[in-house]
């Protein structure tokens, strides 16, 4: 058992560990089930919740969290429509999120599906600088699809950016906080 303060107070019964939390007026709780002997804690549980739901929140902040994107073309794309797309395509990669490109195949089309693998050949090509292939094209009904993925070097940019962003909201949040403080004494 180890005690409110942090300091071991030995192997206790149950019921003496329990007559104890309530003298301190805290809650017993078991924070290592699977040792030999249990291992309980005397300590404010709400408290004790309310941090651990904190730091996950904080880790959760941290964490880098991708979608997957959609873009669909279509075997006889015209030069302009298969630039604004891929334009569309990079800007997803470059915010750090996966994209699915596929082709779309209609009717006839089924019959030259070497046309679609061009087209995602050419999207290959075009976004060779921010990202890399994670599946292969692969042919799944009427439609060819492939999923691209950002560079290792694309995701540390925008973690790099996203730290600085934090860094600016607290300047930002900290000169606000010294203007009012400035009015209030004024």
């Amino acid at each position: 058992m180890i005690g409110p303060d942090g300091e071991q107070l030995g192997i206790i019964p149950t019921e003496e560990a329990l007559e104890r939390a309530h003298e301190y007026g805290l809650d017993l709780v078991e924070v290592a089930p699977n040792s030999r002997p249990p291992v309980c804690r005397i300590l404010n549980y709400g408290k004790f919740k309310y941090e651990l739901a904190k730091k996950d929140k904080k880790a959760k902040k941290k964490q880098l969290s991708l979608q997957l994107k959609e873009m669909r073309y279509r075997p006889k794309i015209d030069k302009h429509d298969f630039l604004f797309k891929t334009k569309h395509v990079r800007e997803f990669i470059e915010l750090g999120n996966k994209v699915k490109v596929f082709v779309m195949f209609r009717g006839r089309e089924m019959a030259h599906t070497e046309y679609g693998r061009k087209v995602l050949d050419r999207v290959v090509e075009e976004l060779r600088d921010i990202a890399q292939i994670e599946s292969s094209p692969k042919q799944e009904g009427r439609n060819m699809s492939m999923i691209l993925g950002p560079l290792p070097e694309v995701i540390k940019k925008m973690k790099n950016e996203k730290a600085a962003k934090v860094v600016d909201k607290n300047k930002k949040e900290d000169k606000k906080d010294k203007e009012t403080a400035e009015i209030e004494q004024n």
